[in-house]
């Protein structure tokens, strides 16, 4: 399949053994129905994949039923482990982790339910090593629940069985100022959205985190620079968005290099637009500057 032929939600890279490997939200209605699992592609090149494939198939007694959303795996110990949202009547929405021995999966339940706190509505955990190798979940309270949602941090435990500390607050998404307000008909709501946080670490040291809202032109990501280099913070915004073409939901990888100059590329994934069913996973050239990112030819 082609990279455009692909309906695909919260894209995310993972490279392996020469290969790289797309998961996403890839439910064909990832918003009512019940959830059927995570599907990922394997290629060389961005453009050509194999797939789908079967990462991971719910077992029947699986707590979670419905929006499985946005999965992202990390090789860690040895392992993969996926971390991906759920909910289901009677819980709250939640990530949980899963786990498997080699990239294309099959993924099992690793985590006994989700590892976000269980009477907050929560989406989109991503992990994050300290400087003293200690793993961390970094998730988005949601804006649903709390009205201007927030980016939070929690240990882990070092399995990633469980969280072992109360959750931190890093920001909340009105203190970005190209972050703007939306509306939730089914929730009969209106706020400020957080999604998708990554972490990333620029060669000079800094700490970096993406993350998008909701702007006046749609679907967006931008970036906070973390003051003292660690998840603690505190947290500064980006000037400006660094996507606003009506994407988001975003990590950044190195391609492998290339034959002809033998040089990597910084790739930021997005999907765009942000409407179903024409979502599709788009690969946006960036490089670092000393406080942060900025797009190739922007």
């Amino acid at each position: 399949m082609k990279t455009n032929e692909i309906q695909i939600r919260d894209p995310f890279i993972l490279k392996h053994d020469g290969f790289y490997y797309m998961y996403g939200s890839t439910d064909k209605d990832i918003w009512k129905s019940c959830g059927t699992g995570f599907d990922v592609y394997k290629g060389k090149d961005l453009e050509n994949w194999d797939g789908p494939i079967h990462a991971f198939r719910p077992p029947a007694e699986y707590w979670g039923t419905k929006n499985f959303w946005a999965p992202e795996v990390h090789e860690y110990n040895g392992k993969f482990f996926m971390f991906a949202t759920f909910i289901a009547d009677g819980y709250k929405r939640g990530t949980a982790i899963l786990n498997a021995d080699k990239p294309e999966g099959p993924f099992s339940p690793w985590s006994d339910g989700a590892v976000t706190p269980s009477d907050w509505m929560c989406l989109d955990g991503t992990l994050y090593i300290d400087f003293d190798d200690k793993p961390w979940i970094v998730f988005c309270h949601e804006w649903v629940q709390i009205t201007d949602g927030t980016v939070c941090a929690a240990r882990l435990s070092d399995d990633l069985t469980k969280r072992i500390s109360e959750p931190i607050v890093l920001f909340a998404s009105s203190s970005a100022s190209w972050s703007g307000t939306a509306y939730s008909p089914s929730n009969n709501i209106e706020g400020y959205v957080t999604d998708g946080p990554f972490m990333h670490r620029l060669k000079n040291g800094k700490l970096i985190m993406l993350w998008s809202c909701v702007g006046k032109d749609g679907y967006r990501l931008g970036y906070a620079v973390s003051e003292n280099n660690d998840i603690s913070g505190p947290w500064t915004q980006s000037d400006k968005p660094l996507f606003d073409d009506d994407g988001g939901h975003g990590m950044l990888f190195t391609t492998f290099k290339s034959e002809s100059d033998q040089k990597e590329k910084l790739l930021l994934a997005v999907h765009s637009p942000n409407k179903t069913p024409y979502e599709r996973a788009k690969f946006v050239e960036v490089f670092e500057t000393e406080g942060g990112l900025s797009r190739v030819g922007k």
